[in-house]
């Protein structure tokens, strides 16, 4: 019995060893997996990102504003668009994420496809390009603060002429959503 309890203290230690040293980096800002800075005392420090149970996403860090003009909300903002009509709710997932679990009242246009379907957003297409003189104002949204998808999606509807200023970016997205316990509903079509 004694042989038994000390090869299991000797087994467990090692093997939360080999756990900790196999965990995978991932990216902080583009493609950097280490954000080194110096510490008022001088002292430099390399901060890292690992996955853990909370980190859902191997995405990288979002900015707030993605580009200039774009408003940043938080879970207010977002629970009082849900029901205004001047806004448009857009989980800009992927197909399958928002088929799992979306904010109510969320649509789906899937990043790769929001700046081919402006018209959704009160756009109109012509020969010229797109018109978005009567955009309506969009809440986009996403896995959360390293997921690009939303961010990507509004930058492309940017450069197609959707007014920035009518672009709402909810940077908490689904993983700060879920994180507050806040109710979701699978998505459909």
């Amino acid at each position: 019995m004694k042989r038994l309890i000390w090869s299991v203290l000797i087994a467990v230690p090692a093997l939360f060893a080999a756990t900790i040293s196999a965990a995978e980096d991932l990216r902080i800002i583009g493609e950097d997996k280490v954000f080194v800075t110096t510490l008022p005392s001088g002292e430099e420090i390399s901060i890292t990102r690992q996955m853990t149970p909370c980190a859902k996403n191997k995405g990288w860090i979002q900015p707030l504003v993605p580009s200039p003009g774009i408003v940043p909300v938080t879970e207010m903002e977002v629970l009082n668009a849900i029901g205004d009509p001047e806004f448009t709710l857009v989980d800009m997932r992927t197909q399958e994420w928002y088929l799992d679990a979306t904010i109510p009242g969320a649509v789906n246009i899937p990043y790769t496809e929001v700046a081919m379907r402006m018209d959704e957003l009160g756009c109109s297409k012509s020969d010229s390009g797109w018109d978005c003189s009567s955009a309506q104002k969009v809440v986009g949204f996403c896995n959360g603060p390293v997921c690009p998808q939303s961010p990507t999606a509004m930058k492309a509807m940017i450069r197609d002429g959707f007014p920035a200023e009518n672009i709402y970016y909810y940077r908490g997205g689904m993983l700060d959503w879920d994180a507050l316990g806040l109710t979701t509903v699978e998505g459909d079509f």
